[in-house]
């Protein structure tokens, strides 16, 4: 298809016509958003449809990746972009006299992630489109998404993300695809022929709706498709008599406890209600995509036997976990193959991707949960534990053995333990945290199935993150290395060139000048806090938790202030700290600690005598969106995890990718980019994962005892308890003092010094720019094309 300036300006008038009766230039800026992405949208679904097409009719083998976050971002300017049109659109943007940016404003941003497991699998729906791979996503069309986080008195407070009120142009529904989804019942088996046949009475139905939305490959005409299951109750949903007599119905009752199942991303699983509503989104979302690609693959005529040349699955953390067993349960229930052979098609077709070490992110479900809930996939798990137990008691003829990889134990069924068993391929995410799982972790799984074990580091995608967030530092690459690094970002290595360059190294300063700026302006107008872009801007965003140690962060600005009173010849160059964070709901540390940061913050920046050198920024209800503000326009990045604890990580990557340097600890994918930026490009700080696993060992830590070695910092924790802030700290007090499991007061002094070090090198901004460009040269490596390459060739057998 041919598409020009004439043309879409011609799409333009036909479509405002038909939706609004009404010129183009007669409606509203809202209006004319949603007609300008209607009109992208259009070009865009010819390739969509030519490519299911294709798919359909082909013999291409197709990955279906299962995860219970999609964090995409606004789509209208990277569906744009990935068409090749943003030249043309900026011009008829001219024409009209109307703005681009504005119109992104109306873009709806989909609530239906958290944080980095989410954005992940985004970025990999995006490379998988952009490099070719027949790849789609399978999820849940979440109302509310998390929460909108709202910042009042310091404290959190949560709202509903209704992030669908104004509708959202870039789905379409699919009801004819629709999926039939049973829970509750009881289950009889009856022998036919030989064969025990499964019969399910007394269950309860709920229909899973299919939302399609486009996922644009980068100028290579590919687009594959993201699904998405809304959860209504199936037939009539709307009771006439008792609606026209004023009363509630038993239907009204129904139709509210089936649309809970994807109104909201992760509901509070303090509570039984909470944890059996995350149990039901699991397994519905897993039930209705599997029911999807095996109807959809018996009716091009292929056999069981043939799925794992068909399509593979990837399980995405342990959410999904339970495709394991719902696959079992078609393969023998509905197509009728035997136990070995469908347990080996299983195997073949899915593979795991473990996101964590942390023992409280491996989901376990109660058995008497699954056993209400899906008593017949309950029966499958039971049987494929019965098995298993049995072939591992075989090998090794120790039942304690036999209990430490069981699937089942203690009433509990260990969701990690069903994804590895009934897995091909298990994944970690950066080289060391895949050390970890295999020698700590899933040590006897691994000891068990070392073939099936392997590492995929985590990657960004460069397309949302450098050409649509950093446009001006992406024509500055352009003009001086070319263009094909867009589709190849390996070839961002040629930059290294230009690291001495001290003519280059002050336009990349420049740009980044210009990105403050922008930062700036938003920091106002979201805070109202005024701050100083010649300042250094000092980042930590990601998801509020103690491992990833914002909590160490605030403690070192409470040391600057106190320094700064009392040291009347104190300098530093002055730094802006910015924090954008969420706190699960139930996470009462994590909450605290954001309400410290606010405190801080109001105590800092209203100090005259402190705020000519630090200032405290904490911008609410952090976002794809704000992030590609956000990042472009910081300096240092805080990736400080206690090592061994974050899986990867990869904001990391993208600040990397948009010239800010790294302060770290040697954790997650943080030792990778050390390794290839080389040591004197990072500022590496704080005891290494082996140090910590000795002293956690010998049990040689004390934070009491360590705090009477540091009278500076042993004050700086009594702040937290003696009123400075003006706010009941004790609860964090007491999570330092009580065993510092996250090891914040024995980092600390040389996270300080690193921060030192930091300040010397900041000013003599010939080393710091050739530092930034060197890290942009190397972010390339990161790129989550490469991933995907290496997920394709070495788990789902696809060569590219």
């Amino acid at each position: 298809m041919n598409i020009t300036k004439q043309k879409i300006l011609s799409d333009l008038k036909k479509v405002a016509m038909i939706m609004f009766t009404k010129e183009f230039i007669d409606t509203s800026k809202e209006d004319q958003y949603e007609i300008f992405a209607t009109v992208i949208k259009g070009y865009l679904s010819e390739n969509w449809l030519k490519k299911n097409e294709n798919y359909r009719i082909g013999k291409e083998k197709q990955v279906y990746y299962f995860s219970l976050e999609f964090l995409l971002g606004k789509m209208m300017c990277t569906n744009i972009i990935n068409l090749g049109l943003e030249d043309l659109c900026m011009e008829v943007m001219d024409e009209l006299g109307l703005d681009l940016d504005e119109f992104e404003k109306y873009d709806a941003e989909p609530g239906l992630g958290n944080g980095g497991l989410g954005r992940l699998a985004a970025c990999f729906l995006d490379s998988m489109a952009s490099i070719g791979i027949p790849g789609h996503g399978c999820g849940i069309r979440y109302d509310y998404g998390l929460f909108e986080q709202k910042i009042v008195n310091g404290e959190q407070i949560e709202g509903p993300d209704n992030w669908l009120k104004n509708g959202f142009v870039w789905e379409t529904k699919k009801s004819h695809e629709s999926q039939r989804i049973k829970f509750y019942g009881e289950i009889t088996l009856k022998e036919t022929e030989g064969y025990l046949t499964p019969i399910h009475t007394g269950y309860e139905t709920i229909l899973a709706v299919p939302y399609d939305i486009p996922v644009v490959g980068y100028n290579n005409k590919v687009v594959n498709n993201l699904r998405l299951w809304k959860a209504q109750i199936q037939g009539n949903d709307f009771d006439f008599n008792s609606f026209n007599y004023g009363t509630f119905s038993e239907l009204d009752e129904q139709k509210r406890k089936a649309e809970a199942i994807s109104k909201l991303l992760y509901p509070d699983d303090a509570t039984e209600s909470g944890r059996l509503l995350r149990l039901k989104q699991e397994y519905f979302f897993v039930s209705a995509g599997l029911q999807s690609i095996v109807s959809y693959n018996s009716k091009k005529g292929i056999r069981p036997s043939k799925f794992p040349e068909t399509f593979n699955i990837q399980i995405n953390d342990t959410h999904p976990a339970l495709c394991i067993a719902e696959f079992m349960r078609i393969l023998i229930d509905e197509k009728k193959v035997y136990w070995d052979e469908a347990w080996e098609i299983t195997k073949k077709v899915m593979s795991y991707t473990n996101h964590t070490i942390l023992t409280e992110a491996m989901e376990k479900w109660e058995i008497d949960k699954v056993q209400k809930l899906i008593p017949r996939v309950y029966m499958i798990i039971e049987e494929i534990n019965r098995r298993f137990c049995n072939k591992v008691y075989q090998k090794y003829d120790d039942w304690d053995r036999v209990m430490e990889v069981a699937i089942i134990k203690d009433r509990v069924i260990n969701m990690a333990h069903l994804a590895i068993v009934g897995s091909h391929s298990i994944n970690g995410v950066s080289k060391l945290h895949t050390e970890i799982l295999t020698k700590k972790i899933f040590k006897n799984f691994y000891e068990l199935y070392p073939e099936r074990f392997n590492n995929k580091t985590n990657g960004i995608t460069h397309r949302r993150w450098l050409l649509k967030s950093n446009k001006a530092l992406t024509t500055l690459i352009d003009d001086v290395i070319g263009y094909s690094w867009k589709d190849d970002p390996n070839l961002l290595e040629k930059l290294a060139e230009f690291s001495q360059d001290r003519s280059f190294c002050k336009k990349i300063e420049g740009i980044k000048l210009e990105n403050k700026k922008k930062l700036a302006k938003f920091i106002w107008e979201e805070t109202g806090i005024e701050v100083d872009v010649n300042s250094i801007f000092d980042t930590h965003v990601k998801r509020m938790h103690g491992y990833k140690r914002q909590l160490m962060n605030i403690l070192h600005i409470i040391y600057l202030y106190r320094e700064i009173l009392e040291d009347k010849d104190f300098t530093m160059h002055p730094k802006t700290f910015i924090f954008s964070a969420k706190a699960a709901p139930g996470y009462y540390l994590a909450k605290r600690i954001i309400k410290l940061i606010n405190s801080v913050g109001n105590l800092v920046n209203d100090d005259e005598r402190v705020n000519k050198f630090i200032r405290v920024v904490f911008i609410p209800n952090y976002s794809v969106s704000k992030a590609q503000i956000i990042i472009p326009g910081s300096d240092l990045s805080e990736q400080i995890s206690t090592a061994g604890m974050e899986a990867s990580g990869t904001s990391n990557m993208k600040f990397m990718m948009n010239g800010a340097l790294t302060i770290g600890t040697l954790d997650g994918a943080n030792v990778e980019m050390k390794e290839a930026v080389g040591e004197e490009n990072i500022f590496i700080f704080g005891l290494e994962y082996k140090e910590l696993k000795e002293i956690r060992k010998k049990q040689s830590y004390d934070p009491i005892k360590f705090l009477e070695t540091n009278p500076k910092l042993k004050t700086v924790v009594e702040m937290l308890r003696d009123g400075t802030f003006g706010g009941d700290f004790s609860s964090i007090y007491s999570h330092l003092i009580d065993g510092d499991r996250y090891f914040v007061l024995k980092d600390f002094n040389t996270y300080l010094e690193t921060h030192r070090k930091i300040d010397k090198i900041y000013r003599d901004r010939d080393k710091w720019n050739s530092m930034v460009v060197k890290n942009i040269a190397k972010s390339g490596y990161f790129s989550s094309d490469n991933t995907i390459r290496k997920y394709a060739k070495e788990i789902w057998g696809i060569d590219n």
